[in-house]
């Protein structure tokens, strides 16, 4: 789905909610998000832009091997000259043509530089793939940085209805002791504690609804929504079969295509091809030269010749920077222990990769047993807390009881909530890692 379907779709939720707002609730699903973020994100702009920057320096290293072609034109006034003897006597006038013109051109075609226009080609193209690279780095960290804000959004909405769940059970049972008060079978101090428990639960209700606000704010703004957007997450997102893969298969992709191992070896190759570049100073630079003058007047003769001079001339030339021998040395000495750096770093990005990896994994695992333990604390909660309402509507059991079964219930329940997101969030984590996401 493009960015077009993706506005057509909040359009038509703002037709069918009636338009109470400018682009209303829309349920927007994370790859949608991922789709608006690509091509509206102004933190990703900067770095499409450095992309092309890259792009056009590759052209501009292939333009040094274009000949290099330099035209001039003059037009000038010559005043007259003098003669005198070499002890500055016996001065007399020397009459000179006044109007001196002269045109020239020159073509110098390089032939072999010692490899540095190859060199500062292979440069420029790496230059542009660790740009390229360094892009899908940040897209990557946006789409962990969105999934991070769709995920608590899904689960701040999740705890907001088990608040409201509670809050309504709380309610009822309220509403029952204060029946009983009348009848006399309840304190007035048992019905003040479960007030402070309802008072509390709405509180809790106040301070999700400001978390779903933020979280909902910074999401529609990173993933370059519409203003206005509410973004409702998809609900089928946690009943998703995800695939199982052994931890050495997900290392395997991400030695293979995580963006931050890729990088790094860029930079490896970035600093060959710099040595290149520093190594081709100490070797001839050989061209073929072709040139054409016309100079007029001819003022080397005396009397001057008022008459245009012309030659032209082809030839090979050589040049070369004898300073290179002992200057070059120490830029070639910098360039060996600059690759030496970026060798070392990519090592280190593979054992950061390798240690990232694995701790997420057992953590993708833990979830699942997170999920398996807090679906039977829910149940034990539950059936407490049924339990105990049972036996406090028979006297048996006291306001304390109910207020930690209620409590027990709540807690059980939200652990779950963030048990079964956490699913989800370890699972994007491991695609992240693993330079998949």
């Amino acid at each position: 789905m493009n960015n077009l379907r993706l506005l057509t779709g909040l359009f038509a939720a703002v037709l069918s909610g009636g338009g109470l707002c400018a682009f209303g609730q829309s349920v927007i699903t994370l790859e949608e998000v991922f789709e608006s973020a690509e091509s509206n994100s102004a933190q990703l702009r900067p770095y499409f832009t450095a992309d092309e920057v890259a792009e056009r320096e590759v052209a501009e290293a292939r333009s040094a091997m274009l000949p290099d072609i330099n035209a001039t034109l003059s037009l000038s006034y010559i005043g007259d000259g003098f003669t005198t003897r070499r002890n500055f006597t016996d001065y007399q006038r020397a009459p000179i043509p006044h109007f001196g013109n002269g045109v020239s051109l020159s073509v110098n075609q390089p032939v072999y530089t010692g490899g540095a226009i190859t060199a500062g080609i292979e440069l420029a193209r790496e230059k542009s793939t660790a740009a390229r690279l360094a892009t899908e780095m940040q897209r990557d960290n946006l789409r962990m940085q969105l999934t991070g804000y769709y995920l608590d959004l899904y689960k701040f909405t999740n705890l907001r209805k088990v608040v409201e769940q509670n809050m309504a059970q709380a309610r009822k049972v309220l509403d029952e002791m204060n029946a009983r008060y009348e009848q006399g079978t309840v304190l007035r101090n048992d019905i003040t504690r479960y007030e402070l428990l309802v008072s509390n639960l709405d509180l809790q209700l106040i301070k999700i609804g400001n978390t779903l606000e933020i979280l909902n704010r910074n999401l529609v703004t990173v993933a370059g929504l519409p203003a206005g957007t509410e973004v409702i997450p998809d609900s089928t997102i946690l009943a998703r079969s995800l695939p199982v893969q052994t931890e050495s298969g997900w290392l395997d992709d991400a030695r293979a295509m995580s963006p931050a191992i890729g990088l790094a070896r860029q930079e490896v190759t970035l600093s060959r091809s710099a040595q290149k570049l520093v190594g081709s100073e100490r070797l001839p630079k050989v061209g073929l030269q072709a040139g054409w003058t016309i100079d007029g007047p001819i003022l080397v003769e005396v009397p001057p010749i008022n008459r245009n001079l012309s030659y032209w001339y082809v030839g090979v030339g050589v040049s070369y920077n004898i300073s290179s021998l002992f200057k070059t040395n120490k830029s070639v000495a910098r360039s060996r222990v600059a690759t030496l750096r970026a060798e070392q770093q990519l090592e280190a990005a593979r054992e950061n990769v390798d240690l990232a990896l694995h701790g997420d994994y057992v953590r993708y695992l833990e979830a699942y047993e997170e999920v398996r333990t807090q679906e039977k604390s829910v149940e034990l909660a539950r059936r407490n807390y049924s339990t105990i309402s049972t036996r406090y509507s028979e006297d048996m059991a006291l306001i304390t009881d109910m207020l930690d079964a209620a409590n027990s219930q709540l807690d059980a329940e939200q652990r779950l909530v963030n048990a079964r997101i956490d699913i989800i969030y370890y699972y994007y984590k491991l695609l992240f890692t693993s330079g998949k996401i």
